[in-house]
């Protein structure tokens, strides 16, 4: 595992995309890197504390992470209450949403702080739909860790995939069934793309520590775990 780093910084940043300007979350270690980077991609919820926290956590392990703002076309919007998440994530279109992914992507690789050839994506719930579906469709990741995100039915973008993928599943999760991710194992296999799933006894959204109702510590801490080693084993120098 990387050493901690002691100090980092954090600041919002903004970013064209097309003709449209994207908000994100920037947060690096302090000192010169160059450092590994990640995409941090958000839940349904938008760009919420809990999200810039996550980037701030990889930060504090030796990455330079950034969380675009996936509702920078919709104002910014950030909320608690499920319908309106349901709204927002209903109104954001896929293409728009990879469009600005790859502009956060291109954004990421032209720090002066990151090493552009080191770069993974991990997404939560709707960010981890475009975990998966980001190295798909845009070269330049070499590693892909998508929480309980959709999985394309039919499977076939996933035969473009250009990395390896992580991939995290909660048995309890009433959005996303052993049926997709049954799917997402055979599409891998029938692909030949190297991938692992895991899955735990747990419920939809258990990594965030900020819901109650379905935060699991025991399974955070271990899909943690096994995220910082994947990222050290893809991103080393």
């Amino acid at each position: 595992m990387m050493a901690q780093a002691a100090a980092i910084s954090k600041r919002m940043v903004s970013f064209p995309s097309g003709r449209r300007s994207v908000r994100a979350f920037l947060t690096r270690p302090r000192g010169r890197g160059p450092f590994p980077g990640v995409l941090v991609i958000q839940e349904w919820w938008g760009l919420n504390p809990h999200i810039m926290d996550v980037a701030a956590r990889f930060a504090r392990q030796g990455y330079v992470a950034l969380a675009p703002d996936l509702y920078s076309r919709q104002g910014n919007r950030v909320t608690k209450d499920p319908a309106e998440a349901a709204r927002l994530m209903g109104r954001l279109a896929p293409k728009d949403a990879l469009a600005d992914l790859g502009a956060a992507l291109r954004f990421l690789q032209a720090q002066p702080a990151a090493d552009r050839r080191r770069i993974g994506v991990v997404g939560f719930c709707m960010g981890g739909t475009y975990a998966l579906l980001l190295p798909c469709v845009r070269k330049g990741i070499r590693a892909a860790v998508p929480f309980y995100g959709q999985v394309p039915d039919p499977p076939e973008p996933l035969r473009g995939l250009t990395c390896p993928i992580l991939y995290f599943h909660g048995t309890q999760d009433q959005w996303i069934t052993r049926r997709d991710v049954d799917r997402l194992r055979a599409a891998l296999d029938r692909f030949g793309k190297p991938g692992e799933v895991v899955t735990y006894e747990a419920p939809h959204a258990f990594f965030n520590n900020t819901r109650k109702d379905a935060y699991r510590a025991e399974f955070a801490r271990d899909a943690w775990r096994r995220t910082l080693a994947f990222f050290l084993q893809h991103l080393a120098p």
